[in-house]
C-alpha cells in the first residue's frame, strides 16, 4: 500500500509540474480512456502492431488487460457481450483480461491498420490467446 501511496504522489508531483509548464506554452490535453484494471501491474510492454488491409484478427483474450491507441486506419472492435464498434485513428481502446474479443479487425480493404497495444502484466503472462 505504501508503493502506491508514493507512486500516486510521485505521478500528482510530475502532474503539477507539466501543468505549471503548460501554463507557459500552448498546450492542450484531451482524455482519451479512463478505466479501473482488475489487478496489480508489475510490468508493461508496448508493441506497435500492424492488420494487413482486410484481415481480421482471430477470436482471442489476453491474460493480462491491454490498453491501445490506433495510430493509422480504422478497427472493428467487439468486446463478448458488447456491441460491435468501430475504432477510428486517436481512438483509446481498452481489453479486460481473459475476457474474449471477437473482432479486432481491419476495416479496410485497402490500407493496414496501426495501433499500440500495451500489455499491463502481474507477472509473466502472454500476451495474447487464440481461441480459433
Amino acid at each position: 500500500m505504501e508503493k502506491i501511496i508514493k507512486s500516486f504522489a510521485i505521478a500528482i508531483l510530475m502532474v503539477n509540474s507539466v501543468a505549471l509548464m503548460a501554463q507557459n506554452t500552448q498546450l492542450s490535453r484531451k482524455e482519451l480512456l479512463k478505466t479501473g484494471l482488475d489487478q496489480k501491474v508489475k510490468t508493461a510492454e508496448i508493441q506497435e502492431v500492424t492488420i494487413a488491409a482486410g484481415v481480421a484478427a482471430p477470436e482471442h483474450l489476453h491474460p493480462c488487460p491491454v490498453l491501445g491507441i490506433i495510430k493509422s486506419g480504422d478497427a472493428v472492435f467487439q468486446i463478448e457481450g458488447q456491441q460491435k464498434i468501430i475504432l477510428h485513428e486517436g481512438d483509446a481502446f481498452y481489453e479486460p483480461k481473459n475476457v474474449k474479443i471477437l473482432h479486432f479487425d481491419n476495416a479496410s480493404a485497402e490500407k493496414p491498420l496501426i495501433f499500440s497495444a500495451i500489455y499491463l502484466k502481474e507477472g509473466n503472462e502472454e500476451n495474447i490467446k487464440l481461441l480459433k
